[in-house]
């Protein structure tokens, strides 16, 4: 790993942790809370490429389990994982390795500025939505004691905001990348 490369992840950590700044917004169904970091973890991906992306969003998990105030709402410590947040906090790592594989093999080999966009969209939602979410329902559910459905439909009212995080993300990563190119890895 190049000396680029750990400074890029640690930026990246950084972007996701002060996004974490922002207070959570908590929803009545489920006892996990709207925050801003998903955004940082398809920025991550997306910017940074699947291992990068992946590599700092592992830090912040890291700093997590560590004790370290990070999450949204100052949380940190070993103790997030069991609960019912703990599954979308793990899926960040295959979330952002997920979104920026998509980037790496589909998005930036689209021509066309409209295509592209589209691509980063797509690679961000698939990484930032639906990978977070397949870990992070299940993971809620079981926790909770709220049957799946619950859980599936609580997930739903973070959907529409993860899906504008989803847009902001892909125009942020194209733009990043378009006129500085990080070879992503």
């Amino acid at each position: 790993m190049s000396t680029q490369d750990i400074v890029l992840i640690a930026l990246f950590c950084a972007v996701v942790v002060a996004l974490g700044l922002v207070p959570p917004i908590a929803i009545a169904i489920v006892p996990v809370p709207i925050t801003l970091q998903t955004l940082g973890v398809m920025l991550a991906g997306a910017v940074l490429g699947p291992v990068r992306g992946a590599c700092a969003c592992a830090l912040v998990v890291l700093l997590t389990v560590l004790g370290l105030p990070v999450l949204a709402g100052g949380r940190g410590g070993l103790g997030v994982i069991p609960g019912p947040t703990g599954g979308y906090l793990l899926g960040w790592i295959p979330g952002a390795f997920v979104t920026g594989l998509l980037v790496k093999g589909v998005a930036t080999r689209l021509t066309g500025r409209v295509p592209q966009l589209a691509g980063y969209f797509a690679a961000c939602v698939a990484g930032g939505l639906l990978v977070v979410y397949a870990i992070g329902v299940p993971w809620t559910s079981f926790t909770t004691g709220l049957s799946m459905g619950k859980a599936a439909v609580g997930a739903l009212y973070f959907a529409v905001g993860d899906t504008l995080k989803a847009v902001a993300a892909a125009a942020v990563a194209h733009n990043v990348r378009r006129s500085h190119p990080i070879e992503p890895r």
